[in-house]
């Protein structure tokens, strides 16, 4: 476990957990200790025992890939508390989720509110969860690029939920993506900008860096 943030409103710890180290972030409120669990790739009894101390309230799902999902219905028993996920990535996951979230949705977590982005391209119900200068980018956007995509049209989508809702978010913005470490909005925008201004093969897709594409 790492925490990556901590300050007076709010914790937030990383865990890279399951046999793809995928990232499960545990969100904190400081005053309450109410908190959320976003993804759940696997190993529960860790992610049970990080949460000890507080009050779980959601579990939120980025999208209903295997490796974000492998733990949910164990650490949906666990906890006892709502799944949300977006309707477009709801049947592909192992239950029925609770809550059903929709861009510009909030959701609140003692004095913490997080808003919902739909950023679809990773899949069609890809969500971004947002607190203050933190972002919650699941495999949205990682440091030097989109996350991968299946067509050239899925590629287009996910620029598209990248340049007009994330790049509109302040240049401080902290991106935790769903692998490895955390960027800032404005590093991915000097990478897209220079991308951007190149051209490319209009059949991009797969898996894409900005600055080696």
């Amino acid at each position: 476990m790492t925490t990556v943030v901590k300050n007076d409103r709010i914790q937030i710890n990383r865990l890279a957990l399951g046999p793809f180290g995928t990232n499960s972030y545990i969100l904190i409120c400081q005053k309450t200790k109410e908190s959320v669990v976003v993804d759940a790739p696997g190993e529960t009894g860790m992610v049970v025992e990080e949460l000890r101390k507080t009050q779980p309230q959601y579990i939120l799902m980025t999208h209903d890939h295997f490796d974000h999902i492998g733990g949910l219905v164990e650490l949906k028993t666990a906890l006892q508390v709502p799944v949300a996920s977006h309707l477009a990535d709801a049947y592909d996951l192992p239950l029925e989720p609770d809550i059903l979230c929709n861009d510009g949705d909030e959701i609140s977590m003692g004095d913490v509110k997080l808003r919902v982005l739909h950023t679809p391209g990773h899949t069609p119900g890809s969500l971004c969860f947002l607190t203050d200068k933190y972002l919650i980018a699941g495999d949205t956007l990682f440091p030097g690029g989109p996350g991968k995509t299946q067509s050239p049209d899925d590629f287009r989508q996910l620029v598209e939920s990248i340049t007009e809702k994330l790049f509109e978010l302040p240049e401080g913005t902290q991106v935790y993506p769903g692998h490895g470490e955390a960027t800032t909005i404005k590093e991915a925008k000097q990478q897209y900008e220079i991308f951007s201004a190149r051209p490319y093969d209009p059949k991009l897709h797969g898996d894409v860096e900005w600055l080696r594409s």
